[in-house]
């Protein structure tokens, strides 16, 4: 099964990439839908900020060490949802790197993982709907929500640079098409979440699909009156 999981990943590769890379003027045009002036978004904004100003208190070490951490967990949450069996994580002791280290064969989603994926944020919407789902919502909630969308683009831009040994792995010219289209879903998405929760995110799925329909029609359209 995991053998069979592998080849379809790979096998999507190429068409994800390119999907990604359509879908940016769609990502751009869904930031019209979101309502700024509303609590949950100031909120959330002031959430966003508040992490920089914060980020810039924090020991150096022990970002670094955060960083790292976070790093090799999406590399060994991707590694699990693939049917990997995870051996080991570590973060190395001088704080220049960490590794991760599982069962079989590796696909370019384990690797390209960290570089896209929020994953403290998705466990800030799990923890977010337990607890809205008891006690209901406020805007404490938002500043987390906002708080985490930050650390996500602070971390995912201080982890791509020529150094880093994931990239070349599944190639430069993959990176390129696939990782900021991914990167604006990923925010987009969180920023649905803050919005209307589940039903936020869900809806700003099926918006991104209908305005990547739009846009196609539009092209294909422009194009049938030039030939």
């Amino acid at each position: 099964m995991q053998t069979l999981l592998n080849k379809i990943i790979e096998l999507l590769k190429w068409p994800v990439a390119i999907y990604m890379l359509i879908s940016i003027p769609a990502f751009v045009q869904s930031l019209s839908y979101f309502r700024i002036g509303n609590i949950p978004t100031l909120a959330m904004i002031g959430g966003f900020l508040g992490f920089f100003i914060i980020r810039g208190f924090m020991d150096t070490d022990t970002k670094t060490t955060m960083e790292i951490a976070a790093h090799e967990m999406t590399h060994a949450f991707f590694a699990l949802l693939t049917l990997h069996k995870v051996k080991s994580l570590r973060v190395n002791p001088e704080n220049d790197g960490g590794e991760m280290s599982f069962s079989g064969p590796i696909n370019w989603l384990i690797i390209i993982a960290p570089y896209f994926f929020p994953l403290f944020g998705m466990c800030v919407m799990f923890g977010i709907s337990f607890y809205t789902h008891y006690w209901g919502s406020n805007f404490i909630l938002n500043l987390i929500m906002g708080f985490f969308i930050g650390y996500h683009v602070d971390t995912v831009t201080s982890q791509i640079h020529d150094k880093q040994t994931d990239l070349p792995k599944v190639g430069y010219k993959f990176c390129f098409i696939f990782l900021p289209g991914a990167n604006f879903w990923a925010i987009g998405s969180m920023a649905a979440f803050n919005s209307r929760g589940w039903d936020g995110f869900f809806i700003y799925q099926k918006l991104i699909e209908h305005l990547n329909a739009q846009n196609i029609n539009f092209v294909l359209q422009k194009i049938s009156q030039i030939f």
